[in-house]
């Protein structure tokens, strides 16, 4: 690999709380907003059926064009947005892009075509695509080694979790209230009125060296495949790979799963939002545990073994409620686990201008490729068989493959100096 000629970043003057309140709690609001737009049509898909024609017996196979409409436009984005801005100020981007996305869901609210509703949230997904590289640009020149699963804890785990856990618990009796379109008004309206203001703020306060501007030298210099690790890299983007297969599998089609195990009424919004309840509660000890003892590839992997073991299991049980259990316990472990350490790992291995563009590589093919496989072979196969749970088993086990290919990473990576707090435990 050749050395990386960039400067490495110098760490704002601020203190500690006012980082990560100014950058972390900001980046973590706006992912939150991003995440109840792409999450929202999950909800809204019975009433929207209805209103367009397809709840009948072609509802499995044109939900899943719709639901996976987003991730098409997600995994382009995502592997052209880190190339096509890392030399553009990544603040102003995030501010452009929420404008994008965030009128793309004010205006799914006013179609009447299931083909316009697809074209819409096609380009949503490559707005929010291209805005998701650069809140590990700004991590990277912000946070230390030491505290690049904290930071991308609260930046990226804690925006999505919380929008998935709060999301169904808070949008499912908006819509049993008001119907699907008030529902896409609603949340495409909070990125318009609450977000791009607060980005606004952040661009004017945050010094201009965040992160700093690469010098005319570097932004000539091609971007090898040998620069992101060679072979070994691919390891790192299967085991996302199947991460996006597991977590978007279920996310797409959770409320409607929900319902197919007997559960209705209002509950069901909360029992939905369970999964990612349990992920947020087990987040911080598994964080903590990753920074203290530099294990991240061993507690990354752990979560696919185990959440693909317990997700694949669930034709084994007969109870409805135990099917629920292997769900939750499967995906809250899962995501508590994986996310913010395969990150972490990512944006640490990385030099830092190669971080937009690699892990623009990673999500694409791993949220985007792994997302859209799953939505489709969760929805034919609920069509063939008229149960969720083969398509749920499929997940499992290529979840079980990714948690190997991680490991074989973590035996290639270059070996990092134990962190302080491991080595004053020794």
């Amino acid at each position: 690999m050749t050395p990386d000629p960039t400067p490495q970043p110098q760490e704002p003057a601020v203190t500690s709380s006012a980082k990560w309140w100014r950058i972390g709690a900001v980046l973590m609001f706006g992912l939150f907003i991003a995440y109840l737009d792409r999450s929202n049509l999950s909800i809204a898909l019975p009433g929207l059926s209805q209103d367009m024609g397809f709840a009948g017996p072609d509802f499995a196979g044109t939900s899943s064009w719709a639901l996976t409409a987003f991730l098409f436009g997600y995994l382009a984005a995502n592997l052209l947005g880190g190339f096509l801005t890392y030399r553009v100020d990544p603040k102003l981007t995030l501010i452009v892009t929420v404008a994008v996305f965030s009128l793309c869901t004010v205006l799914a609210g006013f179609v009447d075509s299931v083909g316009l509703l697809i074209a819409l949230r096609v380009v949503l997904g490559f707005a929010e695509g291209v805005y998701w590289p650069q809140q590990f640009r700004v991590a990277k020149a912000w946070f230390t080694e030491r505290e690049m699963s904290k930071g991308t804890a609260v930046i990226q785990y804690y925006g999505q979790y919380a929008a998935l856990a709060l999301g169904f618990f808070l949008l499912t009796p908006l819509y049993d209230a008001l119907g699907w379109r008030p529902l896409f008004w609603v949340t495409g309206l909070a990125g318009i009125v609450l977000v791009i203001p607060l980005f606004v703020a952040f661009l004017r306060s945050a010094p201009p060296g965040t992160p700093p501007a690469l010098p005319a030298e570097k932004t000539r210099t091609r971007i090898r495949f040998a620069d992101f690790g060679g072979p070994k890299f691919l390891l790192l983007v299967f085991s996302y790979f199947s991460n996006g297969m597991l977590f978007w599998g279920i996310t797409l089609w959770i409320p409607l799963v929900i319902e197919s195990l007997g559960f209705t009424g209002t509950g069901r919004g909360l029992l939905a939002a369970l999964p990612y309840v349990l992920s947020l509660v087990l987040t911080v000890p598994m964080m903590t545990l990753s920074d203290r003892t530099g294990k991240r590839v061993l507690i990354a992997s752990s979560g696919l073994l185990v959440g693909g073991a317990l997700v694949g299991a669930l034709p084994l049980v007969d109870s409805p409620v135990g099917k629920l259990v292997l769900i939750c316990v499967g995906m809250g472990y899962f995501t508590a686990t994986f996310t913010s350490n395969l990150w972490a790992i990512a944006v640490t291995d990385l030099p830092a201008h190669l971080v937009g563009p690699a892990t623009g590589i990673i999500n694409g093919f791993g949220a985007g490729g792994g997302g859209i496989i799953a939505g489709f072979v969760v929805g034919r196969l609920q069509s063939a068989t008229g149960s969720y749970l083969p398509g749920f088993v499929v997940l499992g086990i290529v979840a079980i493959v990714g948690g190997i290919a991680l490991l074989a990473y973590g035996r290639l990576r270059p070996a990092a100096p134990a962190p302080a707090g491991a080595a004053a435990a020794a």
